[in-house]
């Protein structure tokens, strides 16, 4: 598997947050939901998003990535105060105080000021970091826009015409056409901007170091030397060392220990049917008082303190 397919590898939407927006002029949302990540498709007119910093324009056919939990918009224009506001569980209130969630709704899955409004969107929130990997997340953009036909737009179609349709298995069908369309989208923002990709990503230019991350990546959990990752890529232990550092910026050493404790903290969230032995074991770590010292001193939280907001109900 290769590095990307690693990060990749993540989203996995559970009764995801999905709709489609129908805006007229002038409005302005700002959300506070406090989700993971949000994904966005203009499917028709203009909106502006700003995530604090000012902000940028996507027009019909651009896709938007917004890292949480920060605070974010959606307007019709830049500088365009908030006409709703969307708080945590999605209570939706307008400027002057009412509640809007239901009086703004318009038939199956589609929101909006006007029905028949200029600015559209399809929209899919990924509410908890677990739903999503930690390791995609942190790989991601606080804000990223894609021109149009980046990602396939018959999948955008689809999504659409199942958000707004009433049909037996609708959520999980959503779930996964989300989770698609967001790997589409992962993917086209790493091959449009490679300078802004973690340096893993675009290593691979040097053979050597391409090699040793797959193996690295792949089995995490095989006792791994320097002396052994050198003799699998069939060079020396100073020539990996050494190219490895300048490819990637670290030596290989440490970002075997970074990988492993990376992927363990996507364990502990994504699968809360591992115990700490198993997460242990699959990272390489012959015990789990050995990998939970690691972990803290890598995180700053005990495995199951890191692990605890994702099981919360």
């Amino acid at each position: 598997m290769d590095p990307l397919s690693h990060l990749l590898d993540g989203p996995r939407a559970r009764g995801a947050f999905t709709l489609r927006v129908v805006m007229r002029p002038p409005w302005g949302i700002r959300l506070l939901d406090r989700s993971a990540l949000t994904l966005a498709v203009v499917t028709s007119g203009r909106v502006w998003v700003d995530v604090g910093d000012g902000g940028t324009a996507a027009a019909a056919g651009d896709v938007v990535l917004v890292r949480g939990p920060e605070p974010y918009s959606f307007s019709d224009r830049s500088g365009r105060s908030p006409t709703v506001t969307v708080h945590p569980g999605q209570r939706c209130v307008a400027a002057d105080g009412q509640e809007v969630r239901v009086s703004m709704r318009h038939g199956v899955g589609t929101w909006g000021n006007d029905p028949e409004g200029p600015d559209t969107m399809v929209v899919g929130a990924y509410e908890d970091d677990s739903e999503v990997g930690r390791l995609a997340l942190s790989a991601l953009p606080r804000l990223a826009v894609l021109p149009g036909e980046r990602v396939d737009p018959a999948l955008v179609s689809l999504l659409t015409r199942e958000i707004t349709s009433d049909r037996v298995a609708q959520s999980g069908l959503n779930d996964r056409l989300l989770d698609c369309l967001l790997v589409m989208a992962v993917r086209a923002w790493i091959e449009d901007a490679p300078d802004h990709a973690p340096s893993w990503l675009n290593a691979r230019r040097d053979p050597v170091v391409a090699r040793a991350l797959d193996l690295v990546h792949e089995r995490p959990a095989d006792p791994w030397t320097l002396a052994g990752l050198a003799r699998a890529c069939a060079v020396s232990r100073s020539t990996l060392a050494d190219r490895f550092q300048r490819a990637v910026g670290t030596p290989p050493m440490t970002y075997l220990r970074t990988w492993r404790l990376t992927v363990a903290g996507d364990l502990l969230t994504t699968r809360p049917d591992l115990g700490l032995e198993a997460v242990a074991a699959r990272v390489g770590y012959g015990s789990g008082f050995a990998f939970s010292a690691a972990f803290k001193q890598h995180t700053g939280l005990s495995p199951s303190r890191y692990r605890a907001p994702a099981a919360a109900p």
